[in-house]
């Protein structure tokens, strides 16, 4: 089929390199470049870089809904339209223009976790099964109707880059068969259910701030669901410490949260609001993130110490 492909992430890459692999796809439609780093300077989207280094043409609107957008899609004739994360909302004239309508590849088992952070608050959650939705976009949030979904195990130990790393590639794989189907004239959409729907929003930089007074599964599922970014982080000896992997320790201390109740080689026994944190791996400011063992080769952390919240 004659597909335009709209997606702007990593997890948007493995779909973008298997529908190119099986459809005749025109073009890719990304954000724009946005500044990253120290420098500040404008970088490529993921999808974007492998786009280019693969000769797929590549436009990237900075507005949508004033009709020029609209027309240049009208000229691409697509069949289909497929988004896998693309981060913008397309309103109903975008959305007629392909025959079939556009395909949306979703990093959640719909109606759960509909909008723009599924797997982050999935871990985040508790959830212990997530996978990848198929459905067909309509003018509201991750409202419309599913073609196929494909469930997963979340692992006691996935971070939001591990599990994105093994969705992007189901996706991909759940993707081509939505594909084959509607091009065979075969594809069952069936509409979700409203009464179950829970709605996520955009993770903001606050959202990897530890407060020690929650429970030790609570913290533990927020350094899990921080990973790669915005890394969870506290204060340290007066500094900003950022925990890159922990554990759960259900045996509850008699010290206040934050407090440290255990040093051991391998990792540090924090107290939370129920149970403690077994600090595995950290970040003290300015270097780099190592396991706790290397870092108590050079930096003292006592029983009594604290960990506080920002």
């Amino acid at each position: 089929m004659r597909i335009v492909f709209f997606g702007t992430p990593a997890l948007a890459v493995p779909s973008l390199e298997a529908v190119v692999a099986r459809h005749q796809v025109t073009a890719l439609v990304c954000q724009p470049d946005r500044p990253q780093g120290r420098s500040k300077r404008p970088a490529p989207p993921p999808t974007k870089t492998w786009a280019l280094e693969h000769g797929l043409p590549v436009t990237q609107p900075a507005k949508l809904n004033d009709g020029t957008f609209e027309a240049w899609l009208k000229a691409e004739a697509p069949e289909v339209c497929v988004v896998v994360a693309y981060g913008r909302i397309l309103k109903q004239p975008i959305l007629d223009v392909p025959a079939h309508g556009f395909i949306n590849v979703h990093a959640s088992l719909l109606p759960r976790h509909r909008g723009a952070s599924p797997i982050q608050t999935a871990i985040r959650c508790g959830d212990e099964v997530t996978g990848v939705t198929i459905m067909r976009l309509d003018a509201g949030m991750d409202t419309g109707d599913r073609l196929l979904q494909e469930s997963t195990a979340i692992a006691p130990d996935d971070t939001t880059a591990s599990l994105s790393d093994r969705l992007a590639v189901r996706g991909a794989d759940l993707l081509l068969r939505g594909l084959d189907l509607i091009a065979a004239g075969e594809a069952t959409f069936r509409p979700q259910d409203d009464s179950q729907a829970t709605v996520t929003r955009l993770y903001e930089k606050a959202d990897g701030q530890i407060r020690w007074g929650a429970s030790a599964r609570e913290i533990h599922n927020l350094v899990r669901a921080a990973i790669p970014w915005p890394v969870a982080h506290c204060r340290f000896q007066g500094e900003v410490c950022r925990i890159h992997r922990t554990e759960v320790v259900d045996e509850p201390v008699e010290v206040p949260p934050g407090t440290v109740a255990t040093v051991e080689r391998d990792r540090v026994l924090v107290a939370a609001g129920a149970g403690q944190v077994a600090i595995l791996m950290l970040q003290a400011p300015g270097k780099r993130a190592m396991t706790t063992r290397d870092f108590l080769n050079g930096h003292a952390i006592n029983p009594g110490d604290r960990f506080e919240d920002l």
